[in-house]
């Protein structure tokens, strides 16, 4: 095991940056987590974290916090991908404004490496499957703001002599992951929503492509990250290539998991959404050794059974939409979901 390190992990109360910081708690490094609780829940907080409720754009109160610290996770997002499109003055300040201050802040502190959550939404609608080798072409304002916090990444470590990392997540699953947000996160909205007697809601044809990571396939690649000396200055993908699955199947499985087989409600495009999404992983596995251990239909199983367990909740309409006209889905404006 590498020396113990102090670290910040930003969304510590989030499904990602939770998950993280406890398993770099539990070896044995020093942690600190901060999170404005957005897009988290309280009980996702781990023990043994120096905890801050603050704002990453608050670079005053950052600013103490940073002191010391060697490296940074910036797991923090308002990962609202098709609500940038109607929300995105909030978007992107949630991610891209956040970054650059956690960046600007870590970069003044002279950690040793950043390691940056970036999204497969950087690629757009290019052939599948993305590798990192592809120019981004984002085609909405959270796609956007991603691979602008990538540049400014870039561009302020070079100029200052700070390791970077970049990765690239596809869509996570599991425990822990907001499924009262009715904006995102597929599976745990279906899963809430059958659990309460209420069928899935598609928009389209529901033959959109996607692939889906368990949280803990993930974090094997993200804890490699944070001392390996080949992987400074690299953009990786991480997340499965073997499952290429459309939202129809999802629903699907979502439905034999739960019990609940109620036709889905079809509801029309979502504006600016990508046809099909599906990543490669063969520098993953290059690089970190990567392996998918828990499959699709394991690891909804597993969402499912901390949903059931946590209690279904109600849908919370959180985010104000900034632009609501035709285009905004019924859903969103009527409160559908």
């Amino acid at each position: 095991m590498s020396s113990s390190k102090k670290i910040l992990v930003t969304g510590v109360a989030g499904f990602l940056g939770s998950h993280l910081s406890e398993k770099l708690v539990k070896l044995g490094h020093r942690v600190v987590g901060i999170d404005n609780m957005i897009g988290g829940y309280q009980d996702n907080v781990p023990q043994g974290i120096n905890f801050h409720n603050i704002d990453c754009c608050d670079m005053q109160k950052l600013k103490p916090i940073m002191k010391g610290v060697d490296i940074v996770y910036h797991c923090a997002a308002t990962a609202h991908e098709g609500l940038s499109v109607f929300s995105p003055y909030e978007i992107t300040k949630n991610n891209y404004l956040a970054s650059v201050a956690i960046f600007s802040t870590a970069v003044n502190e002279k950690v040793k490496r950043i390691i940056f959550c970036s999204s497969m939404a950087r690629y757009g609608n290019q052939k599948t499957p993305f590798t990192e080798k592809m120019k981004p072409q984002p085609v909405d304002p959270y796609a956007i703001s991603k691979v602008a916090s990538e540049q400014v990444l870039e561009n302020l470590c070079e100029l200052n002599n700070i390791e970077w990392v970049i990765a690239v997540p596809h869509n996570i699953i599991g425990p822990r992951q907001k499924y009262d947000d009715p904006f995102r996160n597929v599976v745990s909205i279906m899963i809430n929503r059958m659990l309460q007697g209420k069928a899935p809601i598609i928009y389209g044809d529901g033959e959109q492509t996607r692939c889906f990571s368990y949280i803990d396939d993930c974090l094997s690649c993200l804890i490699p990250m944070l001392d390996q000396k080949n992987l400074n200055r690299e953009i990786i993908n991480i997340g499965p290539d073997e499952e290429f699955v459309s939202i129809n199947k999802v629903s699907e499985i979502c439905s034999n998991i739960t019990g609940i087989n109620l036709n889905p409600i079809y509801k029309k495009d979502r504006p600016q959404e990508v046809k099909h999404a599906t990543c490669s992983a063969n520098k993953a596995r290059k690089l970190l050794n990567y392996k998918t251990t828990v499959n699709l239909r394991d690891g909804i199983k597993k969402t499912f059974e901390y949903i059931k367990k946590r209690g279904v909740r109600p849908f919370d309409y959180n985010i104000n939409i900034e632009i609501n006209n035709e285009l905004t889905p019924s859903t969103w404006k009527n409160k559908e979901i």
